[in-house]
């Protein structure tokens, strides 16, 4: 008998080893371009679908982290990128305008940023054969220019992202399915966007699903501010979870 507890315990013991060494998210440097950028991995089971998570317009900040842990918690490997670069986290207004207006104007490197964090996350045993993009505000305007550039992923999700299209550009190339979730009440992102955008995704014949959430502002997903709207956030998160679920094996 005591043997067989012995037994017992050697392997539950062996079990939480294995377990936990994914519970524990880790800081990542990586370079794209010969800058180096510093993003964060988090996974709590091997071969798990891979969430690609992109930060809104002040960085990769804790904000990202705890969003990070809600997906990993719910068996999702998930790595958030970094945008801005290591160490650069603006707190100002005029430095987020700069740092998020000097992507906007060059696209290429913007797309070639997005790549960069999936190879890093791939380094980090992420598999990106079965994975999804998501982002928040800036976040999500990097995602929809992630979608344009034809990436090769599952699934996007944007949360009260930018939604116009830069002239010249266009979803022919999209691939797999894209949730749009927006806030009705948001006056930087209006629903006459939010309709422009739709219109355009259902003429390029793109597999999309949009949601506006009334009384939501912009941001209404960040814990603590004054935008805050815990209705349209649980909703939306919910929304989002099922979309996993469905996309990804």
């Amino acid at each position: 008998m005591e043997d067989t507890m012995k037994t017992i315990m050697t392997l539950l013991f062996a079990f939480v080893l294995t377990n936990s060494a994914y519970a524990a998210g880790v800081t990542v440097d990586y370079q794209v371009n010969n800058q180096t950028y510093e993003g964060y991995y988090i996974s709590n089971t091997k071969g798990a679908p891979l969430v690609l998570l992109v930060h809104d317009w002040d960085g990769l900040t804790d904000y990202e982290v705890k969003r990070a842990e809600m997906l990993a918690e719910l068996r999702y490997s998930v790595f958030a990128a970094d945008l801005f670069g290591k160490g650069i986290r603006p707190t100002e207004m005029v430095d987020k305008r700069q740092h998020t207006g000097a992507l906007y104007k060059d696209r290429a490197k913007l797309r070639a940023l997005l790549q960069g964090a999936l190879d890093a996350a791939k380094e980090q045993g992420g598999d990106v054969t079965n994975a999804v993009s998501m982002g928040y505000c800036f976040g999500g305007a990097a995602v929809l220019e992630q979608v344009r550039s034809g990436a090769n992923l599952k699934g996007f999700a944007t949360f009260h992202g930018g939604l116009s299209t830069p002239e010249g550009q266009d979803y022919s190339q999209a691939k797999g399915k894209l949730l749009v979730l927006h806030g009705s009440a948001d006056s930087n992102i209006t629903l006459q966007d939010f309709a422009d955008l739709a219109t355009e995704l259902e003429q390029q014949g793109v597999a999309h699903e949009m949601i506006t959430y009334g009384g939501a502002p912009h941001a209404f997903t960040v814990f603590g501010s004054e935008r805050y709207r815990a209705d349209a956030d649980a909703k939306s998160w919910q929304r989002f979870v099922e979309f996993l679920a469905a996309t990804l094996n």
